[in-house]
Parts: structure tokens; C-alpha cells; sequence
């Protein structure tokens, strides 16, 4: 009896774990080549159209901190913990294996802010990262600065 009560006590975990953190279809992550977020800690870009000024005013003379401060309190806000901690592999990898693997450049951010939106597999294991994709893009790529900050390493370029 034991035996039947254990099995089904850990089967269901596993379901919740895999359904939670995208037991659903594999999916690729496009690359884009945007810097939204990124770019405006080094320069305010005075050739962005107006809407996007108007769409994130944190961010048009923010500091990298301040980006990678708003970034951890998204991640914070997130369903991030259900598949990642910041230093231990859960289902996904820990954050801080994350940063240690990706140098904290432009292309890197954005890289990153693709899979955190389109979902993906493959890099660190089979099991799928869920997509977000009701997530805007510059939300995206403050999460991976966040994350990519985790190593202690400066961005880049």
C-alpha cells in the first residue's frame, strides 16, 4: 500500500514539475538582434522612435544596475523558481551555472531574452523550457541581465 501511495505521490510531481516548466512541444528560439534594454545603460539612443520612449521611460538613462535591479524583481515576480534556482539545477539549470556559461555581452542578452520568450531545449538537457511570450522583449532582456550578473562579471560592449 505504501509502494502505490509513493508512486502516485511521485508521479505527480514529476507531472506538475514537467507541465510547470513546459512539458509541451520543443520550440527554437529566434535570434534577434535588438538591444533594447541593453543599449540604454551606455547611451540614451535619441534615434528611437517616440513610442518606445514613451513605452519605458525607467529605462531611458537607467545605469546597468538599475537594469539588472529591475530585472531580478522580475525574475523575482516570475514563475522562474519553479524550474531554476539561483545556484542549485532544479528541473532547469541553477543561474548562476547560466552566467558562468554565457559571457555578459549585447548578443548574449538578447540571445537569452529569446529563449526566456520562445522557449527552448536542447542546450542544457531534454527537457523544454515552457515559452513566455506574453512577455515583452526589454522585460526579457532585464531578466537575463539579471541573470547573467550572477557570476559577479561586468556587461560588455
Amino acid at each position: 500500500m505504501k509502494r502505490i501511495f509513493f508512486s502516485i505521490v511521485m508521479i505527480g510531481a514529476v507531472t506538475f514539475g514537467l507541465t510547470s516548466c513546459g512539458g509541451g512541444k520543443k520550440e527554437e528560439a529566434k535570434e534577434e538582434n535588438t538591444e533594447e534594454a541593453y543599449d540604454d545603460y551606455e547611451t540614451a539612443d535619441e534615434d528611437k522612435p517616440a513610442d518606445d520612449a514613451a513605452a519605458a521611460p525607467e529605462q531611458s538613462n537607467a545605469s546597468p544596475e538599475d537594469l539588472i535591479s529591475q530585472g531580478q524583481a522580475l525574475v523575482d515576480a516570475s514563475d522562474c523558481k519553479t524550474c531554476h534556482h539561483p545556484t542549485n539545477k532544479l528541473v532547469g539549470p541553477a543561474h548562476a551555472e547560466v552566467a558562468k556559461k554565457y559571457e555578459f555581452t549585447k548578443a548574449n542578452v538578447s540571445l537569452l531574452a529569446g529563449k526566456i520568450i520562445n522557449g527552448g531545449s536542447g542546450v542544457w538537457g531534454e527537457i523544454p523550457m515552457s515559452p513566455h511570450a506574453d512577455l515583452p522583449k526589454a522585460d526579457a532582456e532585464k531578466m537575463a541581465m539579471y541573470v547573467l550578473s550572477l557570476d559577479g562579471e561586468k556587461p560588455k560592449d
